[in-house]
């Protein structure tokens, strides 16, 4: 239990009513977007960074776990409080702070939603691309922290590509800041990219500075139905040999097609093996041959059906085929284990079958999608949390799937990140030698393990 001689130095450094400790409050930030949970000791909501470098120096004084949170959107469990502690909570840190369109650089704090950022650069004629599917929640800052990527990332990349600079509280109350404004910067280590999907494990990221790009003149979005995924696969190899780099290229396999038919009917194939949602964006005058040449390609690779829009609507029409699938599949059973493996693009057909196998074998109910363009798939295990023998096999079923795509030359996260879900998995990957590296690094940096201690290692650099 916090001492009540800490609690009172918290909220002397943050307000009294910023600082929550009720049991109702406490529950609110037990969970993410994961099935586990775990209850903090107590909740502080700072405002500025010299309060956060006061919070971490108390914690490193008095040995307490400190765990930076944003929305509490992460599939990996990287905001819970795994020991307890304290949850450091920065979505009142929320201010765009510039958008300097000479430079083509905004400065934001870790709370703005990612939403916000896009749809305010955009009304400059701007454009920050990295977009996962919780953008209408998720905070900057966890972006940051979990190196989010999203459909766009095919084209644009993820969100360690937009990252210019940063100003980071280090785990001994240090405020340091770097990179910044400039394109160029190679002083030293590259700290950006450390910090950078860290997961709150080295620092508390306090200021960021975006790379914004022109916004595209326009887009064009098709969707193309296949009897295999090894021919959608085909059409993803083929369209980048054209020269062709869609802004998306993204997959539903026949599960998922069918539950999202079942959930919306919206008209989809329920015999389809594969869908292919492509979308390509640049000057207007060349998008009607570009979104043709890519429709002949699919056609050329096996497409039965390729439908091409041609009015806002009918691209809506198209996306919310894809929007709808986590509600539509949760409609089987009520826990979604979402994971996140990537491999390389002509490897998807197998990762596919062996995905199937794996079901089959430990009898789960298995959906696909993600996205195809880059091997990002997002295998979703549908289960029931309740059931413990089922949950067993499907903790098996996971460690197997990992495996796969390891095998396959591949990773056991493409954006997720690691936090508690895939930490037992991760010397898959890293192996001995480059596990030990990273644990290194943490110990290095936060010799007393007090920021988000539990994650990526699994509790081995803990003492």
């Amino acid at each position: 239990m916090l001492s009540n001689t800490v609690i009172k130095e918290i909220k002397k450094i943050a307000g009294k009513e910023n600082v929550l400790t009720t049991e109702e409050e406490l529950l609110c930030y037990a969970y993410d977007s994961t099935p586990q949970s775990y209850t903090p000791q107590l909740v502080v909501r700072p405002r500025f960074a010299a309060e956060i470098q006061d919070i971490v120096k108390l914690a490193n004084k008095y040995r307490i776990p400190l765990v930076p949170r944003g929305a509490g959107t992460g599939l990996s469990g990287g905001s819970l409080p795994v020991e307890g502690g304290i949850v450091v909570d920065l979505t009142r840190m929320n201010k765009i702070l510039e958008i300097d369109e000479d430079n083509l650089v905004a400065v934001v704090e870790p709370g703005v939603v990612t939403l916000q950022i896009q749809l305010e650069v955009e009304a400059k004629g701007l454009f920050y691309p990295p977009d996962p599917a919780s953008l209408k929640t998720s905070t900057i800052g966890g972006n940051v922290a979990e190196c989010a990527g999203g459909p766009r990332a095919f084209k644009y990349g993820v969100t360690r590509d937009y990252v210019l600079g940063l100003e980071v509280v280090t785990p001994g109350g240090e405020l340091i800041k770097t990179g910044g404004k400039t394109v160029k910067s190679v002083t030293g280590y590259d700290l950006i990219r450390l910090y950078t999907g860290s997961e709150g494990t080295l620092g508390i990221i306090t200021k960021v500075y975006l790379r914004l790009l022109p916004k595209p003149e326009s887009k064009k979005t098709l969707m193309a139905v296949y009897d295999s995924i090894d021919d959608a696969a085909q059409s993803v190899s083929q369209i980048i040999k054209r020269g062709i780099i869609p802004v998306t290229l993204e997959m539903m396999d026949d599960r998922t097609i069918q539950c999202v038919e079942k959930h919306r009917s919206m008209g989809l194939p329920l015999d389809a093996g594969a869908i292919l949602i492509i979308e390509v964006d640049g000057p207007r005058v060349l998008l009607d041959s570009q979104a043709r040449e890519v429709a002949q390609v699919c056609s050329d690779c096996g497409a039965r059906e390729i439908k091409i829009a041609e009015t806002e609507e009918e691209r809506e029409g198209i996306w919310a085929a894809r929007r709808a699938v986590s509600a539509a599949v949760v409609q089987i059973k009520p826990t979604k284990i979402s994971e996140d493996i990537s491999v390389p693009r002509m490897a998807i057909p197998e990762m596919v079958r062996r995905l199937k196998e794996i079901a089959s074998r430990h009898n789960l109910d298995l959906v696909i999608f993600g996205h195809a363009g880059d091997g990002n798939l997002h295998p979703n295990i549908l289960c029931d949390r309740t059931d413990r023998e089922e949950m067993e096999r499907v903790e098996k079923a996971v460690g197997e799937l990992f495996k796969a795509a390891v095998e396959l030359g591949g990773s056991l996260s493409g954006e997720h990140g690691i936090g508690t879900m895939k930490a037992p998995y991760l010397k898959v990957e890293t192996g001995e030698a480059g596990f030990e590296v990273m644990k290194r690094i943490k110990e290095a940096l936060d010799p007393n393990n007090i920021l988000n201690p539990g994650k990526i290692f699994w509790g081995e650099s803990d003492g």
